[in-house]
């Protein structure tokens, strides 16, 4: 992350020596003129807009379950002693957030990414297939909810956390979702409420 400052503070100089305004140099994308527009970040996962912390917990739920609130986009790895982990989260926008109780079918380091049928039918413009990576919307993890499209990932977009971006998976940074990826396993149970 200070090297990517430090990256940013030398762009902007130049600039600048240059007499041209570092509005551009830190607002322009080169993949949006190159037409992928802003969905496609790389980079590192940069730190969360809301900090991990321990906080008390109620509520009538085994140790190691993972609870979701929607509204408050937060994700909760509740504890054995009257606490849970709290993360946070990016989820859907309106029109695709949901709610359900599932179980963590498979665990993936940098998965790659297929973007589903309703997706590519929303957006022509994306990859039909992504290898896993900095580059890849997935992030540097990803949790698959039982049959479903959904997934707890990563995202190389820290600033939509604690946002309504997605298309119905769980976003945290990418610092955050290998902490999870360490504390559960898969067959651990995970209840989506709104």
């Amino acid at each position: 992350m200070i090297a990517s400052a430090v990256r940013l503070f030398a762009f902007a100089a130049a600039f600048a020596a240059a007499g041209i305004s570092q509005a551009p140099a830190q607002e322009m994308d080169l993949r949006e003129v190159m037409g992928f527009g802003p969905f496609f970040r790389s980079g590192s996962s940069g730190v969360s807009p809301v900090p991990r912390e321990r906080v008390h917990f109620m509520g009538n739920y085994a140790p190691g379950t993972i609870v979701i609130s929607t509204s408050e986009r937060r994700l909760y790895l509740v504890g054995a002693d009257g606490t849970a982990l709290r993360y946070g989260i990016g989820v859907g926008r309106d029109g695709f957030r949901w709610a359900g109780t599932h179980r963590i079918t498979a665990k993936k380091e940098w998965p790659s990414w297929t973007p589903p049928a309703q997706m590519l039918r929303r957006r022509p413009d994306l990859p039909r297939h992504m290898a896993g990576g900095e580059d890849n919307p997935l992030g540097a993890r990803a949790m698959y909810l039982g049959s479903t499209l959904y997934r707890i990932h990563g995202s190389n977009e820290p600033e939509t956390i604690g946002q309504a971006v997605s298309s119905g998976c769980f976003r945290m940074t990418n610092e955050d979702v290998k902490d999870l990826y360490e504390r559960v396993r898969v067959g651990t149970k995970v209840v989506v409420k709104n």
